[in-house]
């Protein structure tokens, strides 16, 4: 990973995420990714908001906003049941609510301001220790409609996975007017998202890494995927996917032909000239496009497809801290 972010600086790329699951603590990788990188911003992608308690979620964003010199974006995620429940032994209940609560939080901590206490309204909320970092930008990986409202109308971004492309522009106009035009929302807003793209000469092989990972969201991390796919218009794919998955494990899973359509709108996938290909269709869509690497991709992948997706021109200049909406377009 530390990898891939120092090569991902070289070739002018606008941000690098790491995501968190169940294994290295991203937080801690990301320290050492901000100490070996020099401009690329860099992104929690994303957080769990049952992992961590408002209060540490802003001591991690403070500390390593200091250590990457104002690089650092905080995203945030409601995660699934599946891993809130099965690994942090938390009942996953009212997620919504956990997500607003967390990052209201986090943002008043980030500010300065006392803790917002839930549950010891009697004890006094103390202030974050070390110098407040309010510029850290927030973003949201939400993909239910209530969470994409609160996005809309408290996040800095948006941050999803699993968005068909063709959905994209439908679901961006409803933050639009979720967020209203008051004062409260003339922040700068960002969009990051894109496809998982894998570069390979052998493309039936490439497609097969992608779409194993797709399978393995759709069927094995609860209905949280399945569920939104289904709400893009995609139905008849997802109950392929998971029919053609009934044992689903990693690197196994399988697309099958009647959910092809499925695979084009959430991968770029082949060679370096088909890759570039498809992602230039994603261009015009978000503010950021990023660029999805599947866990496990062997280095050459990774080195060829952040080679072939790059930017055509590196981009000049230090990290700003957001991006405003359909401005500053890059791929990450």
């Amino acid at each position: 990973m530390v990898r891939a972010a120092r090569l991902a600086d070289q070739l002018g790329y606008d941000v690098f995420a790491v995501p968190e699951g169940w294994g290295l603590d991203s937080t801690a990788v990301l320290a050492e990714i901000a100490l070996r990188t020099e401009r690329i911003r860099l992104v929690s992608g994303v957080l769990s908001v049952w992992s961590r308690t408002p209060g540490t979620l802003a001591m991690t964003a403070a500390t390593l906003d200091q250590i990457s010199g104002g690089r650092y974006v905080l995203g945030l995620g409601a995660s699934t049941a599946a891993l809130t429940e099965g690994f942090h032994d938390v009942p996953f209940v009212h997620p919504a609510e956990q997500l607003a609560h967390t990052l209201d939080g986090v943002r008043a901590l980030l500010a300065g301001n006392p803790a917002r206490l839930r549950n010891s309204p009697d004890a006094r909320p103390l202030r974050l220790g070390v110098t407040p970092a309010p510029a850290v930008p927030i973003w949201l990986a939400a993909l239910g409609p209530r969470a994409l409202r609160i996005a809309a109308e408290r996040a800095d971004g948006w941050f999803p996975a699993l968005v068909a492309r063709d959905q994209l522009s439908a679901l961006i106009a409803g933050l639009a007017a979720a967020a209203g035009t008051g004062e409260e929302r003339r922040r700068p807003f960002t969009v990051a998202a894109g496809p998982l793209a894998v570069v390979g000469e052998d493309s039936r092989a490439a497609r097969d890494i992608a779409a194993s990972c797709i399978a393995w969201y759709v069927c094995a991390m609860g209905d949280v995927y399945a569920e939104s796919l289904t709400r893009q218009g995609y139905s008849a794919e997802v109950a392929a996917v998971r029919a053609a998955n009934p044992r689903p494990r990693p690197g196994t899973g399988r697309i099958p032909a009647a959910a092809e359509a499925l695979l084009d709108q959430l991968a770029a996938t082949g060679t370096r000239e088909q890759v570039r290909a498809q992602l230039d269709r994603w261009d015009d869509l978000a503010d950021i496009v990023m660029l999805g690497l599947p866990p496990g991709l062997p280095w050459p992948a990774i080195e060829a497809s952040l080679r072939a997706a790059a930017p055509e021109r590196p981009i000049p200049g230090g990290p700003e801290r957001a991006v405003p909406a359909l401005a500053g377009r890059g791929r990450s």
